[in-house]
This record gives structure tokens, C-alpha cells and sequence, in this order.
């Protein structure tokens, strides 16, 4: 069947135009001020309506075990809970279980085959480096995988050594893959922490303290240096420090292919969250800074100095023993109850995917600092064509795939875990009132969401093998 979505206003990165728009077997088949019906055309008015390119979050982790639980969004959940919050895209991450790198990535696409409910796809982590890990990487791109994830923090368990950082950047760099990089000091972490609990300093806030910014700071531009011997391109996960940007902007200014993203709970949230009575809620690491880093994360926003927005989705329980509902059904999982009384162990993560959109919407283009233009390509366009799946995501293009939201910029609600449909007790941004909401939401031409209606079965949503990372992908 086509479908013919007349009398909206498209919205890209770069144009807004009024437009009618045609789709066909699961693609945008054309594109006209004017596109007359015909039989076998379903009609769908979109007067009033934006038409956005549905969202790509290019950083989410989805059943994800951590300190004796796992995450409590799967490949089901979380993807549905994206796709009510209008993203149609999703990358998770592959865990390095076995120095077989293929064999790690083909049991996840085996696993959220048969869950996925839009458009996924995998960066792998690489946290052991030995001789079969380094013939592996360059294997990643006939499975689809053209980015993979290091860590300078979690020491003894996700760390590599600057001098493996160095030796996996080349590999990547040889082989079309972008490098990502969790910038937090491990070394200065694990010190702090240890002082922390001798001390029994162990209440949630204790959690920032022991992770400072200074760390985050160095990192970046240790890496950024890194990158430049590598003659490598790099991308800085979930950037939450005012001194990340200004590293950033020293390494681009210099001619280096370093990026950024960031996530919207550093731009709404700050470390005096963490002192509240249910401070747990917003554990993630890193942690929250200040309002003078929310600032100046804004500004690299602005400036174009980070290109993304993420979200770094990983939910758990506040109070994994009380059961919620969840399709009917009562669901508990263990969560951040697991550190009463001690912040080292409750689990670092907090829920996001389906709550990006409509947050961002209302604090930067209803709110007139940001364009409509400027929210798409943020949340859509720039992480695709960083990610290498662009124009096939993350636009409104002939040919491109119809993953497409239909916007209501004036829709009004009070938010929060009614709305948000991740598989957890709460939700951050409860209470607050949004102006714009998602009302249909289209996958593949398939309508999934409709007026807050679930249209969708587990398993329709497919893994997008993407293309080498091309130097030149923003212009």
C-alpha cells in the first residue's frame, strides 16, 4: 500500500518546506508541493503537523548486566519506549564476553532480532586487547559494525592502556571505523573511591565527588592527542564537563576529526540532584556537573562543536522489590535499591530513549533558542552521518528509509512515566510541562504509534549494517 501524507510541514536539517510526501514500500518514493491521490493510497492529513525524520539515538544499552541485575529495558522495551518518543534508530553496544569479537556481535544480533521494534545497530567495545582482537576489528565491517567503543576508566575491567588506545585507533582508522571514547581518569577514580568508603563517606552524592570533572577534562584532550598521533578520527561519549567542550574545540581548531556528544540529563540536571532524597535516581557515570558545564555545554551546542545529542539510556528500578505494571503484566528487576547505604554499588544508569525528543523539543525550539532545523540535525541527521547510515536515516530525502514522526507543536502535556513507556518506576522529567509531542510515528513506512496507541509486534525492527565513517560526513 502507499501512503500519502498531505498538507504537513517537513522539517530537515537544512529545509523547512510545505510539502506533501509519498511512500512506498518502506522507502519516501517522492516528494512534491503538490501530490495528487490515487487508488491504493491511504491519505493521512498532517495539516498543523510538522513532519520530522524520526529520531537516532546513537547511544543506548539495552538489557545490559551491571552489579548483579541488568538494565531494565530490553531489546523490546527499549525500542518501543523510543519509538513512542519519536526515535526510530537505536545503536546499543556490543560487550567484548570473548576475545572472538564476530562471535560476541552475531549472539547480540541474535538476541534482539526477534525484540526489536524499529532500526537497530551495534558499536562494539573493545576493553581486552590481544593479537586476536586486533585481526578481529577490521572483520566488524562485514557484520555492519564501523564504530567501536574504548574506555579510559574502569580499571580492570573496560580499560585499555593509552598505548592500546593508540594501537586500536590505527586498526580503526585503516578499516573505516570511528573510535568512541569514555572519557572519565580511572586512575584518579579508583584512588577517590577508596578514600571515599574509608571514610564511610557512602551517600549517593559521593558518587560525583569521587568522579571529578578535572578527570573528564584530561581525558578528552589526552585522547584528542592521542588521536592526532593516530591520525584517527574520534567521537567523546556523553560529554558532561564545560572543560570537555573547550578540549574539543582546542583539538577541532587544530585540524583535528574529534566530535562530540552529549545527553540531556548534563543539560537539565546538575550534581545537587544527586543530594535529594532520591538522589539514586540520577546515578549515571559520568555524573551530573554543574550549572556553569550545563552552560557551556549549551554553547558547544550552539557553536557546533558537539554534533549530537544522545541519550546513554541504561534504566534500572528506584525500588526494584515493588513490581510495575508493564503490558499488563507485574515486572520487577532488581535495582538501585542494591546501594542503600552505599553509592559504589547502585547501578550506574538512568532511562532516556523515550524522553529525548519531546524534552529537547520543548527546551530548544518551543522555547525559540534553537530552530526546528537545528533540533533535527541533532537528534537525527548528524548522528547518522556520523554513524554512517545517512541518507537512509536521519532525513526526509527520496530514497531515504519512511522512518517519520508527525509532530504537534502544540500539543501541551504534563509529562512523565505515563507518557514515557520505559519498562522502570520513574521518570526524570516527571511533572514537566511540554509543548510539542509526537502523535504519529512511522518505522519503515509502518505506522507503530499512533495517538499514543501501540501499533507495532516485537521483532519487526532491523539491523542496519552501516558504512564506513567517511572523514567528510558533516561537510
Amino acid at each position: 500500500m502507499l501512503i500519502l501524507i498531505k498538507n504537513g510541514t517537513l522539517i530537515t536539517e537544512d529545509n523547512t518546506l510545505s510539502a506533501d510526501l509519498l511512500i512506498e514500500n518502506e522507502k519516501i518514493i517522492q516528494i512534491e508541493e503538490k501530490i495528487e491521490s490515487r487508488e491504493n493510497v491511504k491519505v493521512i492529513d498532517a495539516e498543523g503537523l510538522f513532519v520530522l525524520p524520526g529520531g537516532v539515538d546513537v547511544h543506548v544499552h539495552l538489557d545490559l548486566p551491571m552489579f548483579g541485575t541488568v538494565s531494565s529495558d530490553d531489546h523490546y522495551t527499549g525500542t518501543k519506549a523510543a519509538a513512542f518518543g519519536g526515535t526510530t534508530t537505536v545503536i546499543d553496544f556490543v560487550s567484548q564476553d570473548s576475545d572472538d569479537l564476530i562471535k560476541n556481535v552475531r549472539m547480540l544480533k541474535e538476541k534482539a532480532a526477534g525484540k526489536a521494534v524499529v532500526d537497530y545497530s551495534f558499536h562494539a567495545n573493545i576493553t581486552h586487547l590481544t593479537e586476536q582482537v586486533e585481526k578481529d576489528i577490521p572483520l566488524l565491517v562485514k557484520e555492519g559494525i564501523t564504530s567501536l567503543k574504548v574506555f579510559t576508566a574502569y580499571n580492570n575491567r573496560l580499560r585499555l592502556q593509552d598505548g592500546e588506545i593508540f594501537k586500536v585507533m590505527r586498526i580503526a582508522r585503516d578499516n573505516g571505523i570511528l573510535t568512541m571514547l569514555h572519557a572519565e581518569n580511572g586512575d584518579l577514580i579508583e584512588i577517590m573511591v577508596k578514600e571515599a568508603l574509608a571514610a564511610q563517606h557512602l551517600s549517593v552524592e559521593w558518587h560525583a565527588k569521587t568522579r571529578p570533572s578535572w578527570g573528564a577534562v584530561e581525558s578528552v584532550m589526552r585522547a584528542s592527542a592521542i588521536s592526532a598521533m593516530a591520525d584517527a578520527p574520534l567521537y567523546i561519549v556523553h560529554m558532561n564537563a564545560g572543560g570537555e567542550v573547550d578540549m574539543l574545540e582546542y583539538a577541532q581548531t587544530h585540524g583535528l576529526k574529534v566530535f562530540g556528544e552529549t545527553c540531556p540529563q548534563y543539560l537539565f540536571f546538575t550534581e545537587d540532584d544527586l543530594a535529594k532524597p532520591d538522589g539514586a535516581k540520577w546515578i549515571c557515570s559520568p555524573p551530573m556537573r554543574t550549572s556553569q558545564d550545563q552552560l557551556r555545554l549549551w554553547q558547544g551546542l550552539e557553536k557546533g562543536i558537539v554534533q549530537t545529542i544522545a541519550t546513554d539510556h541504561c534504566p534500572f528500578f528506584f525500588d526494584g522489590s515493588r513490581p510495575i505494571m508493564y503490558e499488563g503484566q507485574p515486572v520487577a528487576i532488581p535495582g538501585k535499591e542494591l546501594g542503600n547505604g552505599d553509592f559504589t554499588k547502585i547501578p550506574n544508569g538512568l532511562p532516556g530513549v523515550g524522553d529525548r525528543m519531546p524534552i529537547l523539543w520543548t527546551e530548544m525550539v518551543a522555547s525559540g533558542k534553537f530552530t526546528a532545523n537545528q533540533f533535527v540535525k541533532l537528534t537525527s541527521a548528524s548522528p547518522a552521518k556520523l554513524f554512517g547510515m545517512y541518507p537512509q536515516k536521519g532525513t526526509l530525502q527520496v530514497g531515504s528509509d519512511a522512518d517519520l514522526v508527525l509532530w504537534d507543536p502544540t500539543k501541551k502535556l504534563e509529562y512523565g512515566v505515563a507518557f514515557s513507556h520505559q519498562r522502570t518506576d520513574y521518570n526524570l522529567y516527571e511533572g514537566w510541562n511540554l509543548t510539542g509531542f509526537p502523535l504519529s510515528v512511522f518505522s519503515r513506512g509502518e505506522l507503530i504509534v499512533d495517538n499514543g496507541n501501540w501499533m507495532a509486534k516485537a521483532g519487526r525492527g532491523k539491523f542496519i549494517s552501516r558504512k564506513p565513517f567517511d572523514p567528510a560526513c558533516l561537510g
